[in-house]
């Protein structure tokens, strides 16, 4: 199943191309990558971006590449689920010139829109303390602490936050357009 295509009105979520590969292979090779399991070489950050982008098919959900409505690359936000997760989370990243201009929290609305729409009834987002711009982003997405959620294989508290995204009380995603 391809990822559909999302607009909002400064973004477009579209399913990755070959090309957002190289500008998250620089990004996952930096020290902004400490949040993200990095820094990452390449040949490890191929195998993440694949399985981000292979998701959509083994699971009917997964990444998009993050466009401004010119084109531009911007990020990537999606829902996943690999093996090892509890559950599944909401996550975003964002490329280095990108950041600050509200762009994760367009994106991420429009995903939790899209998984509200899709029957998920609640998501979670796997956040490393100290990371307090998704902290920041997870609760202005009406998102909250959840100290009783399993983690990931192996965390621990001290290692994961978990932050739960809930659809409004009804169960509708009125609340997320």
């Amino acid at each position: 199943m391809p990822a559909p295509v999302l607009h909002t009105p400064r973004l477009t979520l579209r399913g990755h191309v070959m090309a957002d590969l190289e500008a998250l292979c620089d990004l996952f090779e930096t020290d902004r990558a400490c949040f993200m399991g990095g820094p990452l070489p390449r040949k490890q950050a191929w195998r993440l971006f694949a399985s981000e982008v292979g998701m959509w098919d083994l699971r009917g959900f997964g990444h998009w590449g993050i466009e401004t409505k010119d084109g531009t690359f911007v990020g990537q936000v999606g829902l996943s689920q690999p093996p090892h997760f509890p559950e599944t989370e909401i996550g975003w990243t964002l490329l280095e010139g990108a950041e600050g201009k509200g762009y994760a929290a367009e994106a991420a609305q429009a995903a939790l829109h899209w998984a509200w729409e899709n029957g998920f009834e609640t998501l979670v987002s796997y956040i490393t303390p100290g990371n307090d711009r998704s902290v920041a982003l997870a609760e202005r997405l009406g998102a909250t602490p959840d100290a009783t959620a399993p983690r990931p294989d192996g965390e621990s508290a001290s290692e994961t936050l978990v932050y739960r995204h809930r659809a409004d009380a009804d169960g509708s995603p009125e609340a997320y357009a």
